[in-house]
């Protein structure tokens, strides 16, 4: 199933995305539902973020040469992670697919995507084994973990290096049926690829993080945890358009405006 959220009569609305259509339905996909026995045009609906997260979860350092390019970058030996850590992003920073990233006036030059697999949690859960952690998870959407690199070195928390006002695009939908080790990850800028990376190839997978986060923390339906990114990342400016694409769930696309541009 694709689960895709948007406005209908003011009000936020589930429905399940049916070719290049939506159907809505009554409920969510976090609790009982129906469909109704209506559909709408998929081109012509606004998409919504997909989930507001109870807890917003990221991953930090979580792909091999990622890990290498961030440490040639600061002068350091690459340094892998010894194990499944995670951090936390904010809400505010939420944008639905089509909605634009805005650059603040005063922020650097160095404003760089991200792309990353999300994984959406369908149910409460605590102490999950391997063998149950993926049975939690409801399905995959795309993130764009939107970084300003100076504030992000510079500051001494995260709290606007990764999380100002519309730094997390995250979208189009959720998708259920995902084989995650036939995902593929590509980002394009101005749709010129940049990068393309086997999206399961993690230092630490799905299960790994679900099943240590859950040791010491309660997931909730709805939260999500955001997987990390692979290779190099280049610079957003005023004009560009980023694509985010996994092959078999889909493709978060966002313009980027700069403040007083």
């Amino acid at each position: 199933m694709r689960w895709a959220r948007f406005e209908q009569d003011g009000q936020p609305t589930y429905g399940l995305v049916e070719g290049d259509t939506i159907v809505p339905v009554r409920g969510s996909p976090f609790a009982t539902w129906e469909a109704t026995g209506t559909r709408r045009p998929l081109a012509e609906t606004k998409l919504l973020v997909p989930v507001v997260p109870p807890t917003f979860y990221a991953a930090g350092l979580n792909y091999a040469e990622h890990v290498r390019e961030v440490a040639a970058k600061v002068g350091q030996p690459p340094n892998l992670p010894p194990q499944a850590d995670i951090a936390y992003r904010a809400n505010n920073a939420l944008i639905a697919d089509g909605e634009a990233i805005v650059i603040p006036a005063d922020a650097g030059e160095q404003v760089q995507y991200e792309g990353e697999l999300v994984a959406v949690i369908g149910r409460r859960c605590k102490n999950l084994t391997r063998e149950t952690a993926l049975s939690a998870v409801l399905g995959y959407t795309i993130g764009n973990d939107v970084s300003e690199r100076a504030w992000q070195k510079g500051d001494r928390t995260l709290w606007r290096g990764k999380n100002t006002d519309t730094f997390k695009p995250m979208g189009p939908w959720i998708e259920t049926e995902v084989d995650l080790d036939r995902l593929v990850t590509r980002v394009r800028l101005n749709g010129e690829e940049l990068i393309a990376f086997r999206t399961n190839e993690m230092v630490f997978g799905v299960v790994d993080f679900l099943v240590r986060m859950t040791r010491y923390v309660t997931l909730h339906p709805g939260d999500v945890v955001w997987m990390g990114t692979e290779g190099a990342t280049k610079n957003m400016k005023h004009g560009d358009v980023c694509e985010i694409e996994i092959e078999g769930i889909g493709t978060l696309r966002n313009p980027v405006v700069r403040e007083g541009a």
